[in-house]
This record gives C-alpha cells, sequence and structure tokens, in this order.
C-alpha cells in the first residue's frame, strides 16, 4: 500500500489539476494511478502511516520516521506515485526504519502550465503543514517518537518554502508545536538567494529544521534562466546552489561532476539533468543516510570533499 494526501479537487469523479480541499489515499501497490475509490478518512489513514512508522510500540523505546515527498511542476499523479515508489523502494532495500508519504498538490501535467502550476503552488502549500506535518507532530509517543522529514523536488522546494513562510504568519498554526528534522531540497526551483541567513523568505525552513541539505547540479536545462517560460527569474538554488550565507545547518551536495560521469545510465530526455536523482541508487544512498542521521554530514559515504570546501556525490 502507498499512502498520498492529496489537495487536488474531485471533478467528474475524477482528480484534477486544481486546488480543493485535502484528500487521504491509501494506494494499493497493483495500482498505476491514484482514484478517488482509494480514499480514507484522515484518522484511519493517519492510524495506519503511524503503524508503519512504528511498527513496534511497546516492545521497546524506539524512533520512527516518516518522509514526505513533495513532487515538482509538471507531474501528473502517475508521475507523482512512480517517483514515490522509487524512492521508497531504495529505502526499504537499505533497511530504512520507516515509511514515505506524499503529498501530492495539484500541478498540471503540462510545460506550457508554468505559471498557472505556481500560483496552485502557492494556495496548496499550507495544507503540507496543516494535514501532513503537524499532524505527524502530535502523533509523539514516549514509546515511539517520530521524526518527520521532507523531500521536495524543483517547484515542490518552492512548496516547502512557502508552507513554512505561510505557517509561521497564521497565529492558530505558528501556536502549534510542529518542526521536522531534515529538510532535503532537490533540484530546487527557488531563488538561490531567497535562502540566505535572514532573509524572511526562508527564514522559517531553517527556523522549523534540523537540518537542510540542498542537492544542485550546474547542468541542469530546466532550471536554467535562458529556459522560454521561465525568463525573468533569477538563479534557482537547485542548479548553482545556496548562497555563501547560510546557517551553519544547511549543506549543498554538488551533483555536477557526478552526473556527467553517469548520465548514460538514466533514460533520456529533455529533462533528464533535472530528474535523473529518483533513477539513480547512489543519491537514494545519500537520502537515505542524511534521513537516518546517524553520521556527520561529512562522513556519509556517498560523498567526497571538493575542491572548494564543499560537499559533492563521488563521481
Amino acid at each position: 500500500m502507498d499512502y498520498v494526501f492529496t489537495s487536488r479537487s474531485i471533478r467528474s469523479g475524477k482528480f484534477s489539476n486544481e486546488p480543493g480541499a485535502t484528500h487521504f489515499l491509501s494506494i494499493p501497490s497493483t495500482a498505476d494511478d491514484v482514484d478517488t475509490a482509494h480514499k480514507s478518512t484522515k484518522t484511519q489513514w493517519v492510524k495506519d502511516v503511524q503503524a508503519l512508522a512504528c511498527p513496534n510500540p511497546g516492545v521497546h523505546a524506539q524512533d520512527g520516521n516518516i518522509v514526505i515527498y513533495v513532487h515538482g511542476f509538471n507531474n501528473s499523479t502517475a508521475d507523482m506515485l512512480s517517483r514515490h515508489r522509487k524512492i521508497k523502494a531504495r529505502l526499504e532495500a537499505l533497511n530504512f526504519n520507516g515509511i514515505v508519504v506524499s503529498y501530492d498538490w495539484p500541478s498540471a501535467n503540462t510545460a506550457l502550465n508554468y505559471l498557472e502550476d505556481r500560483k496552485d503552488a502557492k494556495l496548496t502549500a499550507l495544507k503540507l503543514v496543516d494535514d501532513g506535518i503537524s499532524t505527524f507532530a502530535a502523533l509523539q509517543r514516549p514509546d515511539c517518537r517520530i521524526n518527520v522529514h521532507v523531500l521536495a523536488h524543483s517547484m515542490g522546494c518552492f512548496v516547502v518554502r512557502e508552507a513554512f513562510d505561510d505557517a509561521d504568519d497564521r497565529p492558530a498554526v505558528a501556536a502549534r508545536s510542529w518542526s521536522v528534522s531534515q529538510v532535503l531540497l532537490v533540484a530546487g526551483d527557488i531563488s538561490a538567494g531567497s535562502m540566505s541567513e535572514g532573509n524572511s523568505k526562508s527564514s522559517s525552513i531553517y527556523r522549523h529544521c534540523n537540518r537542510l541539505t540542498n542537492y544542485y547540479n550546474p547542468m541542469d536545462e530546466v532550471l536554467t534562466v535562458s529556459n522560454a517560460k521561465r525568463i525573468g527569474v533569477a538563479p534557482r538554488v537547485g542548479r548553482i546552489g545556496l548562497p555563501d550565507s547560510v546557517p551553519r545547518k544547511a549543506v549543498d551536495i554538488y551533483c555536477g561532476a557526478y552526473f556527467k560521469a553517469h548520465q548514460d545510465n538514466f533514460p533520456s530526455g529533455i529533462s533528464t539533468a533535472h530528474t535523473w536523482y529518483f533513477d539513480d541508487p547512489n543519491f537514494l544512498e545519500d537520502v537515505f543516510h542524511t534521513l537516518n542521521g546517524a553520521l556527520d554530514r561529512n562522513e556519509i559515504p556517498t560523498r567526497a570533499p571538493t575542491n572548494t570546501g564543499g560537499l559533492a556525490l563521488k563521481p
């Protein structure tokens, strides 16, 4: 079973590309796409997720993990589910102690819909906190502490940044106790400058996480400012990395040399440099170690130091 919560509206009995109420889905492994028939109650859905995050409560004190995957721009529900399963399968193969769930915001499956997707991303961002992060944060028990993590790709990183920012701006949400352990930004479609220390746009995301890891690839043609649909946007954090001034909890992982060395192994296409991450076992192993938190960021075996003092995936 795969677990997804979605903010897509339902039209003519199907999930649409427009914002709507949050629905909680339990999707059989035999299904290739989401369906309204997969809807569950929030109470039952959360109970099922909690049971998988902490499979042996009461036996001994343990830490459980919930990873929330947030997809990017131009992703259909089938795309989202496919990538969800790739992340889940690799983490399970590495014996990750936890569960992957996905937040499905209403993106359209067309590259021409960039600005519309960005608007819908902002409109529905807060549901990530309201119906996901803060819900899971309330599940803490003495016999099982649950670590909540967020793994976002492309415009999903914008959703995460806006969600944290909006949550702090709303007294009812800000008053609740909520935070995440690890935030992982992958091919992030947000301006690099907005992630600087002290920037009002990113102050909330830094305040509510223990560690932020940014994976970037300078050869990501989807994020180039010369892309027609992106004219006028600032350089993106998924292409050039974090700015020089960031909190100590933030770390950049340069992926350019790794991608260049291995690009022939990935499915070819116009967005390969933007989406290869889901098809690479070494990248997903780096994600595993990051989520696990057992090793210092400089000691994770899939990384090597760069000649500029940073970190990179080993080519």
